[in-house]
């Protein structure tokens, strides 16, 4: 057989993984740092000629629940100050979601793309697709 007659089977492997997670990290970090320079150039604009006085300190104990729920409130409505939180928030989220994505992956997505991959093996297309599209590699 020649090879431009056979058929190239791309498969799933550590590699694919690996980039994936890097670009899950790699724009996890670049979106949370978005975020929050935007909320700092909101948060300039509208108080950028105020003076803080850092000589009494305020103490807010309240519920975490409350704090996300404020911190979404405000940024839904353009504060600067929350959407510097919000940046912070989605900075700490990405390692949590690398975390949900190695589990994801593992233990559901292999077993669905190699069950998916065994019914439609002659039909591949759709696969290779779908590794493009998580690993951001040419066909």
């Amino acid at each position: 057989m020649e090879k431009s007659n056979m058929v190239q089977e791309e498969k799933f492997g550590e590699k694919d993984f690996q980039t994936i997670i890097g670009n899950l990290l790699r724009y996890g970090v670049w979106i949370s740092l978005s975020v929050a320079f935007i909320g700092g150039i909101v948060y300039l604009i509208h108080n950028g000629n105020q003076i803080e006085d850092y000589s009494v300190f305020k103490e807010n104990d309240r519920n975490i629940f409350e704090v996300i729920a404020t911190i979404y409130n405000g940024a839904i409505q353009g504060n600067g100050e929350s959407l510097i939180f919000t940046g912070i928030i989605f900075l700490f989220m990405t390692p949590v979601l690398r975390v949900l994505a190695f589990v994801i992956f593992v233990f559901i997505g292999k077993r669905l793309l190699i069950r998916w991959h065994y019914i439609n093996c002659n039909t591949d297309y759709h696969y290779q697709y779908i590794l493009w599209f998580l690993t951001l590699k040419k066909l």
